[in-house]
């Protein structure tokens, strides 16, 4: 008599998202486009019309350029209300 075969367990890899949530509307509609030629990113949201465009250097992902517009957005507006 022989053991019963076990079934393989798969390890599910996590992937990085293609589309953000947006800081001023709440919804998942940030696109990242990178352009690494122009050294350059685009970031829209295709809900509230919000967009900006930052460097980008070549290593960089689409996670590093909306982790950098979230800070920009949030230290813009924390200054306007500083101010206001």
């Amino acid at each position: 008599m022989g053991r019963r075969r076990r079934k393989p367990v798969r390890v599910l890899k996590k992937r990085l998202p293609e589309i953000f949530l947006c800081p001023r509307c709440g919804k998942e509609t940030i696109a990242v486009k990178l352009l690494p030629r122009e050294g350059r990113a685009l970031v829209r949201c295709g809900g509230c019309g919000l967009s900006d465009e930052l460097p980008a250097l070549k290593p960089h992902k689409e996670i590093d350029v909306y982790c950098r517009f979230t800070d920009k957005y949030y230290s813009e507006r924390k200054q306007r209300s500083e101010t206001a």
